[in-house]
């Protein structure tokens, strides 16, 4: 008889312990300090490019007192589920606050973006349904789709004319059809041809939901996401949100019509045997909602960083992809030269995040970054600087 735990020893487990050993493993560091711009590691201070903290709100002064008097009225957590007793007046308020600024006639929190779109999807798409997604999608989407009854299927990574094929080649009459798709790639920072694939979905009478975990906050006027980058907000028929980027929390949202939040409420076993969001989750995201529609101006300095560093790598020769958000990519392409120069950003003090396969395919390993609203000119100088220097070193630029 095979022993169950022999594949412990292989595989990413065994990758993961050579490079410990070697002294390159650069997962699971321990932060000292608070989630900022600049961080603290075992005493030494890091300029943070590696966080999804958009907007900067994580270390705001009324963003952290908004969580303290959450506690201290409902006490650290809710010891139940959202259907049972879980359910607080503060859950129900940032319900209809969501509602309100997405436009939507309801909202439905859940505990984490991940378990949003694990519990949506694999409510929504029955036995005799299909759902269809980028092939660069999220691993929550894809588990969703793994949880479903229904066929999965993929179309390659924001090829419209590909999802039109695959739609063509599969669909019968009895198929109810459910396309998924992120609003910002959260490894290439680019964007979906979102105009496109609502044309796509028209024609074969599928509804259309979109991950956009990381785009509200960021892109559209009123930081609503890619349905309002694009004026196709009435066009999408669900979306959904994370708590654990522009609004500094944790957590995740779905958004859409009274009928279908209603029936996920209901239904999903992702959100019915789920504990609910803590108190002081909650009460941040209420806080960073008020901050993100009253103070327009950080998007404003969040773009001009992004803009800073997009044009200051590609001028140096960086490849950067096909990235349009605060995301940038810097493609190296070899595992071992990509934990070679993540290795000497951290020494250098900066924290990124270097990425290989399977979370990028093969060949396209990269350090990614991404930038808030609260990184000074200093701080990006600096990390422009170095990456210069590294990748002349490296032989990239």
């Amino acid at each position: 008889m095979a022993d169950l735990f022999s594949k412990c020893k292989s595989g990413t487990s065994a990758r993961a312990r050579e490079a410990m050993e070697k002294g390159w493993y650069p997962y699971f560091k321990a932060i000292d300090s608070g989630a900022d711009n600049e961080v603290t590691i075992k005493g030494k201070k890091f300029i943070m490019i590696g966080s999804n903290n958009y907007l900067g709100l994580t270390q705001d002064a009324r963003v952290k007192k908004a969580a303290i008097d959450a506690v201290e009225r409902f006490g650290s957590g809710c010891t139940g589920s959202r259907f049972l007793n879980g359910t607080l007046s503060i859950h129900e308020e940032l319900e209809e606050r969501l509602a309100d600024f997405m436009g939507t006639e309801a909202v439905l929190i859940f505990s984490t973006g991940f378990t949003t779109n694990q519990g949506t999807i694999s409510t929504l798409v029955g036995r005799k349904d299909l759902v269809i997604g980028d092939s660069d999608n999220h691993a929550s989407i894809v588990d969703g789709t793994r949880l479903a009854f229904g066929r999965a299927l993929k179309y390659r990574h924001n090829d419209m004319q590909d999802l039109d094929k695959v739609l063509k080649n599969n669909i019968k009459p009895e198929n109810g059809i459910l396309i998924v798709t992120d609003g910002v790639f959260s490894m290439g920072g680019d964007i979906v041809d979102l105009p496109n694939l609502v044309q796509v979905a028209k024609k074969y009478k599928a509804r259309v939901m979109v991950d956009d975990a990381h785009s509200i906050g960021v892109l559209g006027k009123n930081g609503r996401g890619t349905c309002e980058h694009y004026g196709l907000e009435k066009e999408v028929d669900l979306v959904m949100g994370t708590f654990s980027k522009s609004f500094a929390s944790i957590g995740g949202f779905i958004a859409g019509s009274e009928e279908v939040v209603h029936f996920i409420k209901h239904m999903a076993r992702a959100l019915i045997f789920q504990a609910s969001p803590p108190p002081a989750s909650v009460a941040t995201v209420i806080a960073a909602l008020d901050i993100l529609q009253k103070e327009p101006e950080r998007r404003e300095k969040l773009w001009y960083n992004v803009h800073k560093m997009k044009k200051g790598f590609d001028q140096m020769g960086f490849n950067t992809g096909v990235s349009q958000t605060p995301i940038i990519p810097i493609i190296i392409g070899d595992d071992e030269k990509t934990f070679g120069f993540w290795r000497l950003l951290f020494e250098n003090g900066i924290f990124a995040n270097p990425v290989i396969s399977p979370a990028v395919p093969p060949g396209m390993s990269l350090i990614r970054t991404s930038y808030m609203a609260t990184h000074s000119e200093a701080e990006l100088d600096h990390v422009l600087g170095v990456f210069e220097q590294l990748g002349k070193q490296f032989g990239i630029i």
